[in-house]
């Protein structure tokens, strides 16, 4: 609840905090509901870490493996898609999809400086658009992923052994502020 002063500027009562929702406007929320969603958030993010570390000590192929990493990402980003690049030499191969890509799988490639997907492995940083991804200038279309007309991409460069091993994005079909 906002109340009017002579500045015109909003103020919140001391039992209200200011949010960015999902969409990235800001809204007002009584504090034991901000308390309260940020506890719902820490024991998701609790769960995501035993899940992880459950899926570590079981013997799984690569393939497996990339899969069951999707698939937790999926689960907690709630996103539209999921795709897994690893380092092949001097490209990233797609190597593992929440969406049914098996035509591509093995098969997408891309040089380690295209794309953003290549961006964010040649500049070992994360990325994140929140709308219009399609427009930015590194983006490159591949066709035939349905992916390239989404809004929202988030990127990170995977690193073992202070080395660019892989990339793992992140999608939304409509607009999407990524928070941490």
């Amino acid at each position: 609840t906002f109340h009017p002063t002579n500045d015109s500027k909003p103020k919140r009562s001391p039992a209200e905090t200011r949010l960015r929702n999902c969409d990235g406007y800001n809204i007002v929320v009584p504090k034991t509901k901000d308390l309260e969603m940020r506890l719902e958030r820490t024991e998701e993010q609790l769960r995501l870490f035993q899940k992880i570390s459950r899926f570590m000590v079981r013997d799984l192929s690569l393939q497996d493996v990339l899969q069951g990493v999707v698939s937790l990402v999926v689960e907690f980003t709630r996103c539209d898609s999921c795709l897994v690049y690893l380092q092949d030499g001097e490209e990233l191969v797609l190597c593992a999809s929440n969406t049914p890509h098996p035509s591509t799988i093995g098969k997408v490639r891309m040089g380690r400086h295209e794309g953003l997907t290549g961006w964010v492995a040649s500049e070992r940083r994360l990325l994140s658009i929140s709308r219009e991804a399609y427009k930015d200038s590194r983006f490159k279309a591949f066709g035939e992923l349905p992916e390239d007309t989404f809004e929202a991409f988030l990127s990170a460069p995977v690193i073992a052994r202070n080395r660019v091993v892989g990339v793992i994005n992140v999608q939304h079909r409509l607009p999407h502020q990524h928070t941490g």
